[in-house]
């Protein structure tokens, strides 16, 4: 996956083409949206950020037809990694969390502690922030905030709601050894 990182504070005005789409999945539509080309958000209908996510620029349905082939490959069972360019739009400490989530395999999940120490932070005390981060994730399935859960293994947190998050974790559990169960 290639990540191009897009550092744009708020209501700054940048010589960026933004542009958008709605396609339908089974967590229902799905907004995307691409800045000059490159995946920056994945927005789940009802989502707890959906309303500050920034502008989303002109309709350009044909402009996301390899996003919305891998999404139907995911859905269909048949993809287990995307390979999309992003465009992560947030703080430094932001993207350096979602470049953690990517690299949680499919079918797999961390804890916010065990999240932290693999992208070089002491769980102890950034737990917090990690989940602060992962939660304003604006790339949901692409980058898997999903996976990550919490150190007791329940589902916690996700801005488009634990069902959602229940769904994408038991989809991808589908077909996996029983020892190897998300939950």
């Amino acid at each position: 996956m290639t990540v191009q990182e897009l550092d744009v504070p708020e209501g700054v005005g940048v010589d960026v083409r933004v542009v958008h789409t709605v396609v339908a999945s089974p967590l229902g539509p799905i907004t995307l949206v691409a800045h000059d080309g490159g995946l920056s958000a994945l927005l789940l209908q009802s989502s707890k950020y959906e309303s500050v996510q920034g502008p989303f620029g002109e309709r350009a349905d044909d402009e996301f037809d390899e996003v919305q082939t891998q999404l139907d490959e995911y859905f269909a069972g048949t993809r287990t990694q995307f390979d999309l360019p992003l465009h992560l739009v947030g703080t430094t400490f932001q993207r350096r969390v979602w470049e953690g989530l990517l690299r949680i395999p499919y079918g797999h999940t961390r804890s916010y502690g065990e999240l932290a120490a693999e992208i070089g932070l002491d769980p102890r005390t950034s737990s917090r922030a990690v989940g602060a981060a992962n939660g304003r994730n604006r790339i949901a399935i692409v980058v898997p905030c999903h996976r990550v859960i919490g150190a007791d293994g329940s589902l916690t947190g996700f801005a488009a709601g634990l069902e959602r998050k229940r769904f994408l974790l038991g989809h991808e559990a589908k077909g996996r050894p029983r020892e190897h169960l998300l939950f």
